[in-house]
């Protein structure tokens, strides 16, 4: 007999796949993009960063700043489920969504990123490096992602090591993104149906594997979407730590105001 978990988890499996196998990619292209926010590390920095670190590094003081004015200018994040039924679907969003998204597990997300989340009413999605939850103090722990999912936010699969999705090899989808995500399933007790790529490097050929193993959409960074599969490479911007209030506004509106990708104007993304 099947357990009641491997046949709940059999059923999403299928009825996820089968439902991806649907989306009308020219419908997707043509809807406008909302912008989304791609966050790492949340420090000060220090004298060994480099400029490039800096892209993936904000300070709290800016962070603080950025979200108080996303949250003065009217924004309201969304989470992954309502963007995929807005992409595929046409279902309306709230007014000026936006969707704020962290990664690698950095246990600053929850000491640093929740309290101000929760300051405003915002949730995020937390992509889990899975590796890296406990692997030191500088990491969350199990407790912790669980109790970012408890409160509402989503979890998601950033890999098993953050190793590169380009370089796999059919030995590695079930070690790097299959187990990892029943994992997660198991320490939250929801379903975990979306994905970022490491480094946000992606190629097309890999693609098809993310649909069966079961994932309505992936994340990648400033890369032009593929037009054969948009919806598993949706467009994020790194909120960069050099960035002024001024700055963010800015790329927002433009680097995600009109339906076909641009590179952001004032960053470049690793």
């Amino acid at each position: 007999m099947i357990k009641p978990l491997t046949a709940f988890t059999l059923f999403c499996f299928f009825f996820i796949a089968s439902s991806a196998q649907s989306v009308n990619n020219a419908a997707v292209l043509s809807r406008k993009q909302v912008p989304i926010l791609c966050y790492h590390q949340i420090r000060d920095w220090r004298k060994s960063d480099k400029k490039i670190d800096k892209d993936y590094i904000i300070p709290p003081a800016t962070f603080k700043a950025h979200l108080k004015m996303l949250a003065d200018s009217g924004y309201h994040t969304i989470l992954p489920d309502q963007l995929y039924d807005y992409l595929t679907k046409g279902t309306p969003l709230p007014d000026k969504p936006i969707m704020l998204t962290f990664d690698d597990t950095d246990g600053d997300q929850f000491t640093v990123g929740r309290p101000e989340l929760m300051k405003y009413g915002f949730k995020g999605v937390f992509f889990i490096t899975f590796n890296n939850i406990a692997k030191n103090k500088y990491y969350m722990d199990r407790k912790q992602v669980r109790q970012l999912s408890d409160e509402g936010n989503t979890i998601a699969n950033h890999t098993r090591d953050h190793t590169n999705f380009k370089k796999y090899t059919p030995a590695d989808w079930e070690p790097q993104i299959a187990i990892p995500t029943k994992k997660l399933e198991l320490l939250t007790g929801k379903p975990v149906t979306f994905f970022a790529f490491p480094f946000g490097a992606w190629n097309t050929a890999g693609l098809p594997q993310l649909h069966k193993l079961g994932f309505k959409a992936a994340f990648q960074l400033t890369d032009a979407r593929d037009k054969n599969d948009p919806i598993m490479t949706i467009r994020r911007v790194l909120d960069c730590g050099y960035w002024s209030t001024e700055t963010l506004d800015y790329n927002i509106k433009h680097d995600f105001g009109r339906p076909e990708p641009q590179k952001p104007l004032l960053a470049k993304a690793r």
